[in-house]
């Protein structure tokens, strides 16, 4: 009888789903992570002669299309899994550890990478400037295993804060040079453009993406518990004696995802960042009412939709490297990405938290636990779909490869890193404590070290 492809697909993708909670447990025992184990399936099943359907973004536009999509929904399943799960109050003191990361690591990796790119490999300068915009930020899909846990959880961690804040926000410092590489294709000098690309990319899509995020955010929330105050109070908990509290179920999750990706769409039709949007939107609607069980329940609903879409994907990108995505790699491209890895993500990680109050140990953490993953795939496909970029096939194999070597190095080392530096209590900032006081649902955003439930 011979295999019908498509039903083929519809096994391996079923068995994956099926098996992924309890391979992630066991995996964990022996430092290995759940994308290490299925990209490696996909690639292994994609190279059998099954009949499958090759998957290759350098040689069919349409393999980049359906990345850009792909890769476009499963980090706004990410962004908003992660904002939701972090309990810290927004404020400048709360948050101080996180500005250094952006506006520091971000734009030296950036520079760094496009520079090795123009300098090492050859690339134009639009081509240059695409792989570092597409290799610097970190990735909020694969970076999993080092965020914060589900919301309401009293363990502070300053170093998963610090590495889950970054991953969701450093989109917004990410796609302006996207846009500064789609401009400069075909340009031979600075001129009026570059003025534009500040004013528009770097100013108004970033403060437009904010200020959506936050607008919807404000409205989500305030429909999610003003109609819960007065809609009928049912008896949930025995151990309660009595008391009245509204009742949630998984079907509120709905409303959460509804919400930020109405959240998405409206930051984008403004020409504002929607990854953006959709994070701070996320962040909002978990500061209102935060002893709330309803975040709890819309964590769990949309990190279970994050799961299968992220199964799809890591079997997808085995298969792109089963499909010859990495024939155009060179030793010099090989290089770049391992110096990525080891060296410009650590360095500027490590200058960024020069002056946070971790100790060395817990900086060499958030420093060197940048997870490069799906974001990439998204920005350099949509750099692709939105011009002609010399050299894509290089490209894609530097990228490619970064992805892959990330995905084995943080997957065999951040368990056994996160839990030795817990172990020394180096994730904590100097001078406090790991147990703090609750948030109070209604109150101000106090400083940290004052009122704040820990992560």
């Amino acid at each position: 009888m011979e295999l019908d492809p498509r039903i083929l697909m519809f096994v391996v993708f079923g068995a994956g789903l099926t098996l992924a909670v309890t391979l992630e447990r066991w995996l964990a025992r022996f430092w290995l992570s759940l994308p290490i184990l299925y990209v490696a399936a996909g690639y292994v099943i994609w190279s059998l002669p099954l009949g499958l359907p090759h998957f290759n973004p350098t040689v069919d536009g349409f393999d980049a299309l359906t990345l850009e999509y792909a890769t476009e929904f499963i980090v706004i399943a990410s962004l908003m899994a992660a904002g939701i799960a972090i309990d810290r109050p927004v404020s400048w003191a709360n948050w101080r550890q996180i500005w250094p990361l952006l506006v520091i690591a971000m734009p030296l990796t950036i520079t760094a990478v496009a520079l090795l790119g123009w300098w090492a490999l050859g690339l134009a300068p639009a081509s240059a400037i695409l792989l570092g915009a597409a290799l610097a930020p970190t990735d909020p899909v694969l970076a999993r295993s080092v965020q914060v846990g589900p919301p309401g959880e009293d363990q502070r961690h300053d170093v998963r804060f610090s590495l889950t804040v970054e991953a969701g926000l450093n989109d917004g410092l990410a796609f302006p040079f996207t846009y500064l590489a789609i401009a400069a294709v075909g340009m031979t000098a600075l001129g009026g453009w570059t003025l534009e690309w500040a004013a528009l990319d770097l100013g108004w899509r970033i403060l437009a993406g904010c200020l959506v995020g936050w607008l919807v955010g404000r409205i989500g929330s305030w429909y999610v518990f003003e109609r819960e105050a007065d809609a009928p109070m049912e008896d949930i908990d025995e151990a309660s004696e009595g008391a009245d509290r509204p009742v949630y179920s998984t079907s509120e999750g709905l409303i959460v995802l509804g919400t930020l990706l109405l959240a998405y769409g409206l930051a984008e039709l403004t020409e504002g960042y929607g990854f953006l949007a959709v994070f701070v939107g996320a962040i909002t609607m978990r500061q209102r009412e935060n002893r709330s069980r309803y975040h709890k329940i819309s964590h769990h609903f949309i990190d279970q939709i994050e799961q299968i879409v992220l199964v799809a994907v890591l079997f997808g990108f085995g298969a792109m490297l089963a499909s010859g995505v990495l024939e155009a790699l060179t030793w010099p491209a090989a290089l770049v990405g391992i110096a990525l890895v080891f060296v410009i993500r650590p360095l500027s990680g490590l200058l960024a938290e020069m002056n946070c109050n971790l100790p060395m140990i817990g900086k060499l953490a958030v420093a060197f636990l940048g997870v490069r993953g799906m974001g990439s795939i998204y920005y350099l496909a949509y750099g692709q779909n939105s011009a002609d970029f010399a050299q894509i096939d290089l490209l894609w194999a530097t990228v490619s490869f970064a992805i892959l070597l990330s995905i084995v190095v943080h997957g065999v080392f951040s368990g056994p890193f996160i839990r030795h530096v817990e172990n020394r209590r180096a994730h904590i900032h100097t001078g406090q404590d790991s147990s703090m006081a609750s948030l109070s649902p209604d109150g101000p955003d106090l400083e940290i070290e004052k009122s704040a439930k820990p992560e």
